[in-house]
C-alpha cells in the first residue's frame, strides 16, 4: 500500500514540452508512472513522445483521460495559476516543482485550493514517488528501494541522501514527499504523518527539517499526541547566522525563533530520535527498527 500515489494513479503534466519539463516528464514515464497526459495552451492535439496526448487546458485533459494528478514545471510568473487551474479541473492532488512563486500568490492559492479540497504538494519540492510503482517529480527514480519507512523532507537534496542511506541499509521506502521549504505551501509535516500513521506499510518514518518558521514544533506536538510509530528526525541549518536565508525561502532564522537547537529541542521532548548529522539519518532508523 502507498499514500496518495500508486501504479494506477493517473498523472498529466503541465509544462511537458519545455526542457526541463520534458526531462523529468520521461524520467517518470520510464520509472511506470501512469501519464495520461500533457497541458501545452496552444498545442492541443499534438503528442508528447509520440504517445502522450497533448490539451489545451487542464479541465481538457482531466474530461479527456480521467486524471487524478498535476504535476507542474510551468515557470514561476505562471505557476500559482497554474496550481489553481489544476484544482479546478477536479485534479485531488497537485505536485507543483516551481521554485520562485511569491509568497502573496501563494497565500490566495491554498485558499483556493482548500475550498476545492483538493492536495497539494508544493511549490519548489522535488515531489512524491511510492518506490517501484509511481514518481511524480524530479527525485532520481534508482535509489529508491521499495519497503516501509516512510519520508517527509522540507529539503529535497536531503530527502534523497536519506533515502539513499537507507537503500544502501536494505531499509525499503513505502512512500516519499518533498513537501518543499517556502515559507506557504502545500501539505505539511502534520499532514503527512497523519498519512503515515493510518498506512499499515509505513512502520517508520524519517522527517528533515530546516532552520525557518515553526512547522516543525507543530509537528512534535502532534506527535506527541498521535504518532504510534518510530520517527528519526534531522534539522538542517543549524549553523545558519539569524537574518541570512539558508536555501529555501522559508529557511531563515528570524525574530528569535525558528532556530535548529529550539526544533531539535521540541522534537527531543516528543521522544523523536533526533539524527545528530546528515551522515546518520539512515542508521538511526536502523536502530529503531532494531
Amino acid at each position: 500500500m502507498s499514500i496518495l500515489v500508486d501504479k494506477s494513479t493517473k498523472v498529466i503534466f503541465q509544462g511537458i514540452t519545455g526542457s526541463f519539463g520534458s526531462m523529468h516528464a520521461k524520467a517518470c514515464m520510464e520509472y511506470g508512472t501512469c501519464v495520461v497526459g500533457g497541458v501545452v495552451p496552444g498545442r492541443g492535439g499534438q503528442k508528447f513522445e509520440d504517445k502522450v496526448p497533448i490539451f489545451d487546458t487542464c479541465a481538457d485533459a482531466v474530461a479527456q483521460t480521467g486524471a487524478e494528478v498535476s504535476c507542474i514545471f510551468v515557470p514561476a510568473s505562471f505557476a500559482a495559476d497554474a496550481i489553481c487551474e489544476s484544482a479546478e479541473a477536479g485534479c485531488t492532488l497537485v505536485v507543483c516543482i516551481t521554485e520562485g512563486i511569491p509568497t502573496l500568490e501563494m497565500v490566495r492559492v491554498r485558499a483556493f485550493i482548500e475550498i476545492r479540497g483538493a492536495r497539494h504538494i508544493c511549490p519548489n519540492c522535488p515531489g512524491i514517488i511510492s518506490p517501484g510503482k509511481s514518481k511524480i517529480g524530479i527525485m532520481p527514480g534508482h535509489v529508491h528501494l521499495p519497503g516501509h519507512v516512510g519520508v517527509v523532507s522540507r529539503s529535497g537534496t536531503l530527502t534523497y541522501e536519506a533515502v539513499g542511506q537507507l537503500t544502501a541499509l536494505g531499509i525499503g521506502q513505502s512512500t516519499c514527499i518533498g513537501i518543499g521549504g517556502d515559507p506557504v505551501g502545500g501539505m505539511d509535516f502534520i499532514d503527512v504523518l497523519t498519512l503515515f500513521n493510518d498506512d499499515v506499510d509505513t512502520h517508520g518514518v524519517v522527517m528533515i527539517g530546516e532552520i525557518g518558521g515553526s512547522a516543525e514544533e507543530s509537528a512534535a506536538a502532534w506527535v506527541k499526541q498521535h504518532m504510534r510509530k518510530p520517527i528519526v528526525a534531522f534539522i538542517a541549518g543549524a549553523t545558519a547566522p539569524p537574518g541570512k536565508r539558508m536555501g529555501h525561502a522559508g529557511a531563515i532564522i528570524a525574530g528569535g525563533k525558528g532556530t535548529a537547537a529550539a526544533k531539535k529541542a521540541a522534537l527531543l521532548e516528543a521522544g523523536i530520535a533526533v539524527a545528530p548529522t546528515p551522515a546518520e539519518m539512515g542508521s538511526t532508523m536502523a536502530k529503531l527498527l532494531g
